[in-house]
């Protein structure tokens, strides 16, 4: 029987520090952003084989994400999260994927401002 299975992997409250802001103080040294992925894949030949070449790896994937944006130094956080879900599009297997950045403190009186953004394998 050939079944597609709907899956989705959450990677949630991945902490990293890097540099993003617009202001010069902000360039200076790294700060903390908090990083929440919902990838979308079909998972039916992981749920057949229980085999992880045919799923995401979200650890091989996780590794390069703290690569890339520990490195990076964007001033927009709408780049940093465009820039992380480009980075999970190029695996064949997601089929769609939600990426949302947290800049902790980055308002007085709020806990954090975040931007989402959200793209899809066409």
């Amino acid at each position: 029987m050939n079944v597609h299975s709907d899956m989705k992997i959450k990677i949630k409250n991945l902490r990293l520090r890097t540099i993003v802001g617009i202001y010069a103080w902000e360039r200076k040294e790294t700060q903390d952003v908090i990083i929440n992925i919902t990838i979308e894949f079909d998972g039916s030949g992981a749920a057949q084989t229980d085999n992880v070449r045919n799923t995401v790896d979200y650890k091989a994937l996780k590794k390069r994400i703290v690569s890339e944006v520990e490195s990076s130094r964007f001033k927009l956080l709408e780049k940093l999260a465009d820039h992380v879900l480009r980075i999970i599009l190029e695996d064949k297997k997601v089929l769609s994927a939600r990426v949302e950045v947290d800049k902790p403190h980055a308002l007085r009186f709020a806990d954090s401002v975040s931007v989402t953004c959200t793209g899809s394998r066409q």
